[in-house]
């Protein structure tokens, strides 16, 4: 019964959210438990990682792409913004 609250707790041991005392607690129960050692240490980690990765960058090009999208499977959608000058065909000057 123990061990299945610990194997419950290791989700918010990996995420810093249990008090102190509890955290204490469930490592001193884990240097016993190879198993719960193992799911405490490798969430953990992965749940740095996943803190510290900054994530997809969704660029003015990204957003012209998925709208471009949009329109050819017939989706009529107006932007809020004008598009872009940048993102029109520009013609040569002639003098």
């Amino acid at each position: 019964m123990k061990s299945d609250l610990h194997k419950k707790l290791v989700d918010l041991y990996a995420g810093g959210e249990l008090p102190k005392e509890l955290n204490e607690e469930l490592e001193m129960v884990a240097f016993n438990d190879a198993e719960l050692s193992h799911d405490m240490s490798t969430l953990r980690q992965t749940v740095d990682l996943l803190k510290n990765d900054p994530g997809p960058e969704f660029t003015e090009e990204s957003y012209q792409r998925v709208l471009m999208k949009i329109y050819a499977r017939g989706g009529n959608i107006e932007p809020r913004a004008a598009t872009p000058i940048h993102m029109q065909y520009q013609l040569p000057m002639q003098g």
